[in-house]
Protein backbone atom coordinates (compact mmCIF):
# COMPACT_ATOMS: atom_id res chain seq x y z
CA UNK A 1 0.00 0.00 0.00
CA UNK A 2 1.75 3.52 -0.91
CA UNK A 3 2.07 5.39 2.30
CA UNK A 4 2.15 9.17 2.51
CA UNK A 5 0.37 12.36 3.79
CA UNK A 6 -2.38 13.75 2.30
CA UNK A 7 -6.24 14.36 1.89
CA UNK A 8 -8.90 12.56 0.14
CA UNK A 9 -12.99 12.59 0.93
CA UNK A 10 -12.55 14.04 4.21
CA UNK A 11 -10.08 11.46 5.75
CA UNK A 12 -6.89 12.46 6.42
CA UNK A 13 -3.66 9.64 5.38
CA UNK A 14 -0.16 9.78 8.09
CA UNK A 15 2.78 7.71 7.39
CA UNK A 16 1.81 5.67 10.25
CA UNK A 17 -1.89 4.55 9.35
CA UNK A 18 -2.88 1.21 9.24
CA UNK A 19 -2.35 -0.76 6.09
CA UNK A 20 -5.30 -1.34 4.88
CA UNK A 21 -4.45 -3.16 2.29
CA UNK A 22 -3.29 -6.01 4.37
CA UNK A 23 -6.64 -6.02 6.93
CA UNK A 24 -9.06 -6.14 3.92
CA UNK A 25 -6.77 -8.61 2.25
CA UNK A 26 -6.64 -10.99 5.28
CA UNK A 27 -9.95 -10.89 6.30
CA UNK A 28 -11.80 -11.31 2.96
CA UNK A 29 -9.46 -13.99 2.21
CA UNK A 30 -10.80 -15.78 5.76
CA UNK A 31 -14.55 -14.82 4.67
CA UNK A 32 -14.18 -16.41 0.96
CA UNK A 33 -13.66 -19.66 2.84
CA UNK A 34 -15.98 -19.66 5.65
CA UNK A 35 -18.80 -17.31 5.80
CA UNK A 36 -18.92 -14.66 8.19
CA UNK A 37 -22.02 -12.88 9.30
CA UNK A 38 -20.81 -9.50 10.47
CA UNK A 39 -19.47 -8.47 7.56
CA UNK A 40 -21.45 -5.23 6.09
CA UNK A 41 -25.07 -5.71 5.80
CA UNK A 42 -27.40 -8.55 4.00
CA UNK A 43 -29.58 -7.65 1.48
CA UNK A 44 -32.68 -9.12 -0.09
CA UNK A 45 -32.05 -10.16 -3.83
CA UNK A 46 -34.28 -11.21 -6.60
CA UNK A 47 -34.37 -15.21 -5.61
CA UNK A 48 -35.12 -16.18 -9.51
CA UNK A 49 -31.84 -14.81 -10.53
CA UNK A 50 -30.15 -16.67 -7.14
CA UNK A 51 -31.28 -19.76 -8.59
CA UNK A 52 -28.37 -20.72 -10.75
CA UNK A 53 -25.22 -19.43 -8.76
CA UNK A 54 -23.38 -21.85 -6.47
CA UNK A 55 -24.53 -21.32 -2.88
CA UNK A 56 -20.87 -20.79 -1.75
CA UNK A 57 -20.98 -17.84 -3.63
CA UNK A 58 -24.77 -16.25 -2.53
CA UNK A 59 -23.30 -17.32 1.54
CA UNK A 60 -19.52 -15.54 0.82
CA UNK A 61 -20.72 -12.26 -0.64
CA UNK A 62 -20.75 -8.84 1.18
CA UNK A 63 -22.42 -6.28 0.65
CA UNK A 64 -24.76 -3.22 1.72
CA UNK A 65 -27.14 -2.50 -1.20
CA UNK A 66 -28.21 -3.78 -4.08
CA UNK A 67 -26.68 -2.34 -7.64
CA UNK A 68 -27.63 -4.55 -10.25
CA UNK A 69 -31.15 -3.32 -10.38
CA UNK A 70 -29.57 -0.59 -12.55
CA UNK A 71 -28.12 -2.69 -15.21
CA UNK A 72 -30.04 -3.23 -18.32
CA UNK A 73 -30.08 -5.57 -21.29
CA UNK A 74 -26.96 -5.49 -23.41
CA UNK A 75 -24.74 -3.38 -21.12
CA UNK A 76 -20.97 -4.07 -20.48
CA UNK A 77 -20.64 -3.86 -16.77
CA UNK A 78 -17.32 -3.47 -14.66
CA UNK A 79 -17.84 -5.19 -11.06
CA UNK A 80 -15.58 -3.27 -8.60
CA UNK A 81 -14.21 -5.25 -6.09
CA UNK A 82 -16.69 -8.10 -7.24
CA UNK A 83 -15.59 -10.86 -4.28
CA UNK A 84 -17.16 -13.73 -4.93
CA UNK A 85 -19.08 -13.04 -8.02
CA UNK A 86 -22.60 -12.55 -7.07
CA UNK A 87 -23.42 -9.24 -8.36
CA UNK A 88 -21.43 -10.03 -11.60
CA UNK A 89 -24.03 -13.37 -12.22
CA UNK A 90 -26.84 -11.60 -11.21
CA UNK A 91 -25.95 -8.78 -13.70
CA UNK A 92 -24.82 -11.77 -16.56
CA UNK A 93 -28.83 -13.05 -16.53
CA UNK A 94 -29.88 -9.33 -16.72
CA UNK A 95 -28.15 -8.05 -19.47
CA UNK A 96 -28.54 -11.22 -21.29
CA UNK A 97 -25.85 -12.86 -23.92
CA UNK A 98 -25.29 -9.50 -26.12
CA UNK A 99 -23.36 -7.94 -23.17
CA UNK A 100 -20.93 -8.13 -20.84
CA UNK A 101 -19.31 -8.34 -17.21
CA UNK A 102 -16.22 -7.80 -16.31
CA UNK A 103 -15.04 -8.05 -12.79
CA UNK A 104 -11.75 -7.34 -10.74
CA UNK A 105 -10.97 -8.08 -7.32
CA UNK A 106 -7.25 -8.93 -6.12
CA UNK A 107 -8.34 -11.08 -3.49
CA UNK A 108 -7.03 -14.21 -4.41
CA UNK A 109 -9.45 -16.49 -2.52
CA UNK A 110 -12.19 -14.36 -3.74
CA UNK A 111 -10.98 -14.76 -7.51
CA UNK A 112 -11.07 -18.51 -6.70
CA UNK A 113 -14.25 -18.70 -5.88
CA UNK A 114 -15.84 -16.42 -8.58
CA UNK A 115 -13.33 -18.07 -10.95
CA UNK A 116 -14.52 -21.63 -10.21
CA UNK A 117 -18.22 -20.94 -10.38
CA UNK A 118 -18.44 -18.91 -13.42
CA UNK A 119 -18.42 -22.03 -15.25
CA UNK A 120 -21.52 -23.09 -13.53
CA UNK A 121 -23.31 -20.33 -13.98
CA UNK A 122 -22.43 -20.36 -17.49
CA UNK A 123 -23.50 -24.19 -18.14
CA UNK A 124 -27.17 -23.37 -16.27
CA UNK A 125 -27.56 -19.93 -18.28
CA UNK A 126 -26.60 -21.21 -21.70
CA UNK A 127 -23.55 -18.42 -22.32
CA UNK A 128 -20.31 -17.35 -20.91
CA UNK A 129 -20.38 -13.35 -20.32
CA UNK A 130 -18.49 -12.62 -17.25
CA UNK A 131 -14.52 -12.89 -16.52
CA UNK A 132 -12.64 -11.74 -13.02
CA UNK A 133 -9.30 -9.87 -13.60
CA UNK A 134 -7.55 -9.54 -10.64
CA UNK A 135 -6.38 -6.27 -9.19
CA UNK A 136 -6.86 -3.21 -7.51
CA UNK A 137 -10.05 -1.42 -8.41
CA UNK A 138 -8.26 1.88 -7.94
CA UNK A 139 -5.62 1.07 -10.45
CA UNK A 140 -7.54 -0.04 -13.47
CA UNK A 141 -5.42 2.14 -15.53
CA UNK A 142 -2.25 -0.20 -14.81
CA UNK A 143 -0.62 -1.76 -17.55
CA UNK A 144 -0.94 -5.77 -17.61
CA UNK A 145 1.17 -7.86 -19.17
CA UNK A 146 0.24 -6.80 -22.53
CA UNK A 147 1.49 -2.88 -21.75
CA UNK A 148 -2.39 -2.19 -21.65
CA UNK A 149 -4.30 -0.68 -18.87
CA UNK A 150 -5.91 -3.52 -16.71
CA UNK A 151 -9.91 -1.91 -18.10
CA UNK A 152 -9.69 -0.29 -21.44
CA UNK A 153 -10.96 3.64 -21.91
CA UNK A 154 -14.31 3.94 -22.34
CA UNK A 155 -14.86 0.24 -22.67
CA UNK A 156 -18.00 0.42 -20.06
CA UNK A 157 -21.78 1.46 -20.30
CA UNK A 158 -21.91 0.76 -16.09
CA UNK A 159 -19.50 0.40 -13.20
CA UNK A 160 -21.49 -0.71 -9.94
CA UNK A 161 -19.50 -1.92 -6.42
CA UNK A 162 -21.16 -2.93 -3.28
CA UNK A 163 -19.67 -1.86 -0.17
CA UNK A 164 -16.34 -1.71 -1.49
CA UNK A 165 -14.72 2.03 -2.46
CA UNK A 166 -14.97 2.45 1.45
CA UNK A 167 -12.27 -0.48 1.70
CA UNK A 168 -9.64 1.82 -0.82
CA UNK A 169 -7.20 3.81 1.07
CA UNK A 170 -8.09 7.74 1.33
CA UNK A 171 -4.93 8.42 -0.54
CA UNK A 172 -5.57 6.52 -3.78
CA UNK A 173 -9.37 8.00 -4.03
CA UNK A 174 -8.60 10.93 -6.85
CA UNK A 175 -7.23 7.50 -8.27
CA UNK A 176 -10.44 5.57 -7.91
CA UNK A 177 -12.78 8.05 -8.74
CA UNK A 178 -10.78 9.48 -12.38
CA UNK A 179 -10.65 5.37 -13.40
CA UNK A 180 -14.04 4.77 -12.92
CA UNK A 181 -14.87 8.12 -15.05
CA UNK A 182 -11.99 6.83 -16.96
CA UNK A 183 -13.11 3.60 -18.09
CA UNK A 184 -17.28 4.71 -19.00
CA UNK A 185 -18.34 5.04 -22.67
CA UNK A 186 -20.16 8.35 -23.34
CA UNK A 187 -23.44 8.08 -21.41
CA UNK A 188 -22.44 5.49 -18.66
CA UNK A 189 -23.61 5.39 -15.46
CA UNK A 190 -22.38 4.31 -12.08
CA UNK A 191 -24.53 2.62 -9.25
CA UNK A 192 -22.20 2.08 -6.73
CA UNK A 193 -23.81 0.77 -3.29
CA UNK A 194 -21.49 1.63 -0.17
CA UNK A 195 -21.39 3.39 3.36
CA UNK A 196 -21.37 7.01 4.22
CA UNK A 197 -21.30 9.05 7.95
CA UNK A 198 -22.49 12.15 9.03
CA UNK A 199 -19.67 13.71 10.28
CA UNK A 200 -16.05 12.61 9.80
CA UNK A 201 -14.16 9.54 10.99
CA UNK A 202 -11.29 10.74 13.58
CA UNK A 203 -7.85 8.98 12.96
CA UNK A 204 -8.18 6.84 15.83
CA UNK A 205 -10.95 4.69 13.98
CA UNK A 206 -9.34 4.54 11.01
CA UNK A 207 -6.06 2.97 12.61
CA UNK A 208 -8.54 0.15 13.56
CA UNK A 209 -8.15 -2.78 11.66
CA UNK A 210 -11.59 -4.58 12.46
CA UNK A 211 -13.53 -1.27 11.98
CA UNK A 212 -11.86 -0.75 8.46
CA UNK A 213 -11.96 -3.89 6.91
CA UNK A 214 -15.62 -4.21 8.20
CA UNK A 215 -16.79 -1.28 6.22
CA UNK A 216 -16.86 1.74 9.37
CA UNK A 217 -13.27 3.50 9.26
CA UNK A 218 -13.13 4.21 5.50
CA UNK A 219 -16.42 5.38 5.29
CA UNK A 220 -17.55 8.89 3.16
CA UNK A 221 -18.89 11.25 4.47
CA UNK A 222 -22.48 11.58 3.42
CA UNK A 223 -22.63 14.51 1.15
CA UNK A 224 -19.01 14.56 -0.09
CA UNK A 225 -19.53 11.39 -1.55
CA UNK A 226 -22.43 12.89 -3.72
CA UNK A 227 -20.22 15.72 -4.30
CA UNK A 228 -17.58 13.77 -6.03
CA UNK A 229 -19.28 11.91 -8.56
CA UNK A 230 -21.09 15.16 -9.43
CA UNK A 231 -17.13 16.18 -9.67
CA UNK A 232 -16.41 14.17 -11.94
CA UNK A 233 -19.32 14.72 -14.44
CA UNK A 234 -21.99 12.88 -13.73
CA UNK A 235 -25.45 13.94 -13.23
CA UNK A 236 -28.56 13.28 -11.33
CA UNK A 237 -26.35 11.65 -8.61
CA UNK A 238 -28.62 10.59 -6.18
CA UNK A 239 -29.24 8.15 -3.57
CA UNK A 240 -31.99 5.70 -5.14
CA UNK A 241 -31.36 3.94 -1.86
CA UNK A 242 -30.58 4.90 2.21
CA UNK A 243 -31.13 2.73 5.13
CA UNK A 244 -33.82 4.56 7.27
CA UNK A 245 -31.79 4.32 10.31
CA UNK A 246 -28.65 4.04 10.87
CA UNK A 247 -26.59 0.59 9.93
CA UNK A 248 -23.53 1.38 12.59
CA UNK A 249 -23.23 3.94 15.31
CA UNK A 250 -20.03 4.34 16.39
CA UNK A 251 -18.68 6.89 18.64
CA UNK A 252 -21.50 8.86 18.25
CA UNK A 253 -21.13 8.65 14.18
CA UNK A 254 -24.22 7.62 12.04
CA UNK A 255 -23.36 4.90 9.10
CA UNK A 256 -25.90 4.62 6.80
CA UNK A 257 -26.06 2.25 3.59
CA UNK A 258 -26.56 4.10 0.33
CA UNK A 259 -27.08 3.10 -3.29
CA UNK A 260 -25.58 5.82 -5.30
CA UNK A 261 -26.38 6.51 -8.83
CA UNK A 262 -25.66 8.76 -11.70
CA UNK A 263 -24.88 9.13 -15.86
CA UNK A 264 -22.65 11.09 -17.85
CA UNK A 265 -24.00 13.34 -20.72
CA UNK A 266 -26.26 11.45 -23.25
CA UNK A 267 -27.58 8.95 -21.32
CA UNK A 268 -31.50 8.74 -22.32
CA UNK A 269 -33.79 10.24 -19.63
CA UNK A 270 -34.54 8.36 -16.57
CA UNK A 271 -31.94 5.57 -16.93
CA UNK A 272 -31.10 6.11 -13.33
CA UNK A 273 -34.72 5.96 -11.98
Amino acid sequence: MERGAGIAGGHRLNSDQLDQRDAVQSRYGAAALEQEACLCTPVGFDPQLLKVIPQAVVERDYGCGDPTRWVRCGDRVLDLGSGSGKNAFICSQVIGASGSVTGVDRNPDMLRLSREASVLVADAIGYANVEFLEGAIEALDAAGPNGLPLVATASMDVVLSNCVLNLVNPGQRSRLLSNIRRVLAPAGRVAISDIVCDRPVPLHLQQDPDLWSGCISGAWQDEAFLEAFRQLGFQQVSYVDRSPEPWRVVESINFYAVTLVGHLPGAADGCCS
